[in-house]
């Protein structure tokens, strides 16, 4: 029997952490892929948790602070590791004005997305 309640206590240390990991970065993600995330993590291996705690997600509240103030020359876009599009943004100045301003409504979900693809490459080792 004691057996099993250390087996428990374990697990809910388990859920615990994963739970911590939602509440810290729970807001690099788009809310509708958490409960997923929180899914996977709740099966990850314990050797992979040192890994995770070393990502470093971008923040979509800077992504767009950075959009607003020089998004004309695609800096949001570089921040977030989309190079191709800042260099699109850089040599159009912003697509003239347009491109930046789409921006201000999309990098927010486009940083998330980033954030992401980080956290699904880093599981998959």
């Amino acid at each position: 029997m004691h057996h099993n309640f250390n087996f428990i206590i374990l697990h809910t240390m388990d859920a615990q952490k994963v739970d911590m990991f939602i509440v810290t970065n729970g807001k690099f993600f788009r809310p509708e892929i958490v409960p997923q995330i929180r899914e996977k993590l709740l099966s990850l291996d314990e050797s992979k948790w040192v890994m995770l705690q070393t990502i470093q997600f971008k923040d979509p509240t800077t992504s767009l602070l950075i959009s607003i103030f020089a998004g004309h020359l695609g800096i949001d876009r570089f921040y977030i590791g989309d190079v191709g599009m800042g260099v699109g943004k850089l040599l159009t100045c912003g697509g003239l004005g347009i491109w930046t301003i789409v921006d201000w409504f999309l990098i927010m979900d486009a940083t998330r997305d980033k954030n992401a693809e980080l956290l699904a490459s880093a599981l998959s080792y």
